[in-house]
């Protein structure tokens, strides 16, 4: 062995002692940044890691934690209130959805065209709902959903029609309710975001469509859909963690934590809330229902995520040299 080796052997640095080397070369640039890292590990990481754990666990809030396994999960997934719960805010989040997904797009390519004047009007009237309190907006549409006194139902007597009991009788009437309340209050979001897409895209495919003769729905579903894919899949993904936060506004619509006759208007945020804090103190069995309904997110994540990713066949390929 030479010399050489010998000293390059000596000159060699610990993987540790390199990292502390560099911790020390830009402790100021940490510095800056360490407030982020702290709160992150205080109000983000610890409340995931605890949540879980404690999941496997009995506990009231002031009793000791006692070890249940899985029981939490077993028990949740054969409460056949919670499946109630998670088919409502299936039914509610599928059918708004429709409308405001795609009712935003289509509202964002009429307002990037040339069709309308006074762009800068519309968008305010669309956006203007998602800046509201949703408490605010429940309590304008529960009055007018309102049996006696409500707009909706008087406009329906004046056509000639028997008037809607929106919160009684069997309850039938609750999900949609919600559902018109939840499309309008959205559709303005998803249309800011589907704009700025299109205001995104070259002008000059629209000029060569439009030579070529192409209709406004060819120009749509041919050039726009296509080029919008990744934004689609960001708004589809935000639906999704949206429709499983639903809470507010059939709180407040229906003015229980039941979600009205028959559990109708009840939806799966209502249902975990219910267990914890607000209506019993079912800890461990309100964590285990969190981490439920937080893989079903993953997995409709990852089944969106495969629908639109680009096919093999539009990946470029590399030639052999």
């Amino acid at each position: 062995m030479n010399s050489s080796t010998l000293s390059g052997k000596r000159g060699a640095i610990s993987p540790l002692r390199s990292f502390l080397m560099q911790l020390k070369k830009n402790r100021v640039a940490y510095a800056y940044i360490s407030p982020f890292y702290l709160l992150f590990i205080v109000f983000g990481l610890f409340p995931i890691v605890a949540g879980l754990y404690l999941s496997f666990f009995s506990w009231d809030g002031i009793s000791k934690a006692l070890f249940v396994g899985l029981r939490n999960y077993a028990r949740l997934l054969t409460d056949p209130m919670f499946w109630k719960a998670l088919y409502n805010t299936a039914y509610i989040g599928v059918f708004a959805h429709i409308f405001i997904l795609g009712g935003g797009l289509v509202l964002a390519y009429i307002l990037n065209s040339d069709l309308v004047k006074r762009k800068d009007l519309f968008k305010t009237v669309y956006f203007l709902p998602v800046v509201t309190s949703s408490v605010v907006v429940a309590i304008v549409f529960q009055a007018m959903f309102g049996t006696n006194s409500g707009l909706i139902n008087y406009a329906i007597q004046s056509l000639g029609l028997h008037r809607i009991d929106w919160w009684g009788g069997k309850g039938d009437y609750i999900k949609p309710a919600i559902l018109i309340m939840f499309v309008w209050r959205w559709i303005g979001w998803n249309m800011v975001i589907y704009l700025a897409g299109m205001q995104g895209i070259p002008h000059e495919l629209y000029e060569a469509a439009e030579m070529d003769g192409a209709r406004h729905s060819q120009v749509f579903f041919r050039i726009t859909v296509p080029i919008l894919k990744p934004i689609i899949l960001f708004t589809i993904l935000q639906s999704v963690i949206g429709t499983i936060n639903l809470f507010t506004e059939p709180l407040v619509l229906t003015n229980s934590m039941k979600g009205g006759q028959n559990n109708q208007g009840l939806t799966v945020m209502m249902y975990l809330l219910d267990k914890a804090p607000w209506g019993n103190n079912l800890y461990g069995y309100a964590s285990a229902c969190a981490y439920v309904l937080c893989a079903i997110i993953v997995v409709f994540s990852v089944i969106n995520m495969k629908l639109f990713s680009p096919d093999e066949a539009e990946k470029p390929t590399r030639r052999r040299a």
